[in-house]
């Protein structure tokens, strides 16, 4: 059986060591460069590669190709693979059946990085033998090719999600659905949310799923569309004789007769969202029969994730926030809505389509002045230049970091969350939150 494995970076390099270790032939091809690190991993293992271009004749004589979550189904490659009738299927689909472990799908277009963390982090505590993978950390099939775990908590993007056939989530959570990477969906949002409702499609009745009952596309998704598994609802509004809820700042999760109850600030994550977050990894951790005091400590003692509403430094009383994570306009609403100060708010980067009305009132609200730090910066301009009185364009971050400072007084909040994609003058957005930590270090 031959395994071409597109694209030669973590998923990619962790599928050929699977593959190799279950007695395929193995290929890997990338059309851009492969990381030093990389190649050293498929030298020493033994494993055929190439990059800087995709040779057909070793390609399209595959017997199934594992197509990495970077690369669009629009490419030309995987167009000639589908019409040649070669099954293009993504890393998750690929590893499921070398493991018998169990595993906690997560997805969402916010909050799923924070949920996946978080959910490791509480069954860890617990004891449990657990391994995290999928969109974050080591990959998947890397971990089932060397480590033997009992569960894995993995964070699934709708792009992973798009290249699955038969697997199926013990438990899956969706946190939320908004417009994200449209641009992948040809602009229709209705493929966007029918992908992430992909990670339900083969689960039955022994399964899970943990969903958002404020979040307006999975509500209507569940009303027209049919799944198997049990549902478990959370919200901030609403209760639930099964499910998740806040009451008079309270956590309160009933989950198969089971009670969990804990007041909202002995939570170590701040905001409305993270609430969010916390009650679809408690109700995972409930179904997983922990402990309700075992719970309690690790959602107390639980550090956060990098690059999300992470507090870098307080200088001369103004505190400098670190949320490159967000990469949407969804994610950025989180953000802003946390703020209690006047905020001074660093936005930019590669628009996906953003529609910044739904900001708005916030800005409004909460930020005093808006440094546009991207190529383009029209959209932003036009959205918020009759709301805001300061408007700077920067092009750098020392620049971005430098400006904030000038415009901030004594209590005042920096907050980098720049609602767009980091690639205009970022690696990526991790690239993008270290040079703003080093700026504001530099300050």
């Amino acid at each position: 059986m031959r395994l071409v494995v597109l694209g030669g970076g973590e998923s990619g390099v962790g599928t050929a060591i699977l593959g190799k270790k279950q007695g395929y032939e193995v290929f890997v091809s990338d059309f851009g460069k492969i990381k030093e690190s990389y190649k050293e991993v498929l030298i020493i293992n033994k494993i055929a590669w190439e990059e800087e271009q995709h040779t057909e004749d070793l390609i399209l004589n595959a017997d199934v190709v594992m197509k990495s979550p970077g690369i669009p189904d629009k490419s030309p490659i995987v167009k000639k693979l589908i019409a040649a009738g070669v099954k293009v299927i993504s890393e998750i689909e690929f590893a499921i059946p070398y493991t018998e472990a169990m595993t906690i799908g997560i997805t969402g277009s916010n909050g799923k990085t924070t949920t996946t963390m978080l959910t490791h982090h509480l069954l860890k505590y617990a004891g449990l033998n657990v391994g995290l993978g999928g969109n974050i950390g080591k990959s998947f099939a890397w971990q089932v090719a060397e480590n033997k775990y009992d569960a894995y908590v993995l964070e699934l993007s709708s792009f992973q999600l798009d290249g699955i056939i038969d697997y199926r989530p013990d438990i899956a959570i969706i946190t939320n659905i908004s417009p994200d990477h449209l641009d992948r969906y040809d602009y229709k949002y209705e493929n966007y949310i029918n992908s992430k409702f992909r990670i339900t499609m083969n689960q039955t009745e022994s399964d899970y799923l943990i969903y958002d009952a404020d979040d307006e596309a999975s509500i209507e998704w569940l009303k027209n569309n049919k799944t198997k598994a049990k549902l478990i609802p959370f919200s901030l509004t609403k209760t639930f004789d099964e499910g998740a809820s806040i009451n008079n700042n309270k956590m309160e999760i009933k989950i198969n007769q089971e009670e969990f109850t804990m007041d909202t600030e002995h939570i170590a994550l701040e905001g409305k969202h993270n609430m969010k977050n916390a009650m679809a990894a408690s109700s995972v951790a409930k179904l997983m029969q922990i402990r309700n005091a075992t719970i309690r400590e690790s959602l107390s003692n639980f550090q956060g994730v990098e690059h999300r509403l992470e507090k870098v430094l307080k200088i001369q009383n103004v505190q400098y926030i670190n949320d490159s994570k967000a990469t949407n306009v969804n994610a950025t609403f989180f953000a802003l809505d946390s703020m209690n100060v006047p905020t001074v708010w660093i936005v930019g980067g590669v628009d996906k389509g953003n529609d910044y009305n739904e900001l708005m009132s916030l800005v409004r609200e909460k930020v005093k002045a808006i440094i546009c730090l991207g190529v383009d910066n029209r959209k932003i301009i036009d959205a918020f230049g009759n709301v805001v009185d300061i408007m700077v364009e920067v092009n750098n971050m020392s620049d971005a970091v430098k400006t904030a400072q000038r415009l901030t007084e004594k209590g005042d909040a920096v907050l980098l969350s720049p609602a767009c994609a980091s690639f205009d003058l970022f690696e990526n957005y991790e690239d993008r939150g270290r040079q703003f930590k080093q700026a504001v270090h530099n300050l």
